[in-house]
């Protein structure tokens, strides 16, 4: 490792979600290159990035056709700003795209830089809805307790995860959470999957009398939860939850930011799940992570209503700087061309057994609790003891000393405490993915030697 770097690098940069002190001690794993689905350190070690980066890059690194959009783009028109009637032809060309491709009926398209920034316009926009309607009270916004939506501060508090939360004092009042939809780790005993669903979806019914149908104003889910540990929705979940909502008023946004793209062996998680979106939020595959861009998408009955209101007030006031900047859109574009000339969710498919099967290969080891995934997204949640489900004492002990045992063995995977997510990019080969589930067993072959590490 360069030592000019590492040391500028602990002493000038602070790194999201990271230790800080950690940080102090061990320094960044400095990455210099990539190309196809593997990186390279600044020490010249190759690394095949089993999580596409943060599940973002589908494919992979160093991809020609999109470097070249965003320097042609670059030469042509760097920067222009979408407000007030502004626009660029590669935005233009990019919303049509993204509507063709959209699941339901959504019909309109906004972009921004991140997926928070397209959950937290969701957000806002479902605030807007409802007071152009003459319901400003409904403003209340319900996920689920295991979920990831971001980390600004309105998707922060919308995300279900404590460790987003601890220190900031939220979530902010008026976002509600509802039970995890974990069969393997919520069932009761003797609890059918269906059953589990019911009473899930019960609880969510009494949440929703108990605050009041007329103060709530959106529900966001993920189709899977990724972030959350690759939790695939149980039997009937969404199909009881989506009448429930409707009966109430209550908008559904689907974040798509992980699923959306391919990742499930779908074009969308919401094909894979059965949903009908009334907004869609999406980012990391719109451009398979060589530009920042997200997008929110909505429906035409709800355009319709914001239509009118920002033609009473003179003007929709929402925006980012950078939304719809030419550069990611014309990286995106040709993004989108690539899924289809290469026929994206074919590539998923094409591996999906190979990864999902290679992993329940391992599922009677002392330490697997559940192997569970859908497409290229899985994951394995380890435990203390398989047969009564008992987490370990020290939680994310056992996963981090797995993910650094892979990480030696040149294979970079995510270990969210302890459970380890599988994503590669979804160009990988058979004989990649092979190297990737080869680790995994030989890691887990020697689970004595990390657990006394």
């Amino acid at each position: 490792m360069d030592n000019s770097l590492r040391e500028k690098d602990v002493t000038t940069h602070l790194h999201p979600q990271t230790n800080f002190r950690r940080h102090e001690e061990v320094g960044p794993l400095i990455i210099e290159g990539g190309d196809g689905v593997r990186v390279t350190d600044s020490a010249g070690r190759a690394y095949i990035e089993g999580v596409s980066g943060l599940w973002c890059a589908a494919l992979g690194f160093s991809n020609k056709r999109l470097a070249d959009a965003a320097h042609a783009q670059l030469c042509r028109l760097p920067y222009q700003q979408t407000f007030a009637h502004r626009s660029n032809p590669a935005v233009i060309e990019l919303a049509e795209a993204l509507v063709e491709r959209a699941p339901g009926e959504l019909a309109r398209a906004m972009f921004q830089c991140s997926g928070s920034e397209a959950v937290d316009t969701a957000i806002k926009t479902s605030w807007y809805y409802h007071a152009a309607r003459g319901k400003p009270e409904k403003r209340k916004v319900i996920s689920r307790q295991g979920s990831y939506h971001g980390t600004t501060i309105a998707s922060a508090s919308l995300t279900g995860l404590p460790n987003m939360h601890r220190g900031f004092g939220i979530p902010l009042e008026g976002f509600i959470h509802v039970s995890r939809p974990h069969f393997w780790r919520g069932a009761q005993e003797g609890e059918t999957e269906r059953a589990f669903s019911e009473r899930l979806i019960a609880e969510i019914e009494a949440v929703i009398e108990r605050e009041g149908a007329d103060t709530i104003g959106a529900f966001f889910a993920e189709p899977v939860m990724g972030t959350g540990g690759v939790v695939l929705p149980p039997e009937g979940y969404f199909e009881l939850l989506q009448p429930l909502l409707k009966k109430h008023d209550i908008l559904f946004v689907v974040d798509e930011v992980i699923c959306g793209f391919g990742r499930t062996g779908h074009y969308w998680g919401s094909d894979f799940a059965g949903l009908s979106p009334d907004m869609m939020t999406c980012a990391k595959g719109l451009s398979a992570s060589y530009f920042p861009i997200s997008a929110l998408t909505i429906t035409d009955e709800i355009y319709q209503v914001l239509a009118d209101r920002s033609a009473e007030f003179g003007a929709f006031g929402h925006g980012f700087t950078y939304g719809g900047h030419p550069v990611g859109a014309a990286v995106a574009l040709e993004t989108l061309r690539i899924y289809d000339e290469i026929d994206i969710v074919a590539k998923a498919r094409a591996r999906q057994d190979q990864l999902q099967q290679g992993l329940r290969a391992l599922a009677d080891h002392p330490n697997v609790g559940e192997v569970r995934g859908v497409g290229m997204m899985a994951a394995i949640e380890f435990v203390q003891n398989r047969q009564t489900k008992a987490p370990f004492a020290n939680p994310g002990k056992f996963g981090a000393r797995v993910s650094e045992d892979l990480a030696r063995q040149g294979i970079l995977l995510r270990a969210l405490g302890d459970t380890l997510v599988f994503a590669p990019p979804l160009i990988i080969s058979e004989g990649e993915l092979s190297e990737i589930l080869d680790a995994v067993h030989v890691t887990l072959g020697r689970t004595e030697d990390i657990e006394a590490a």
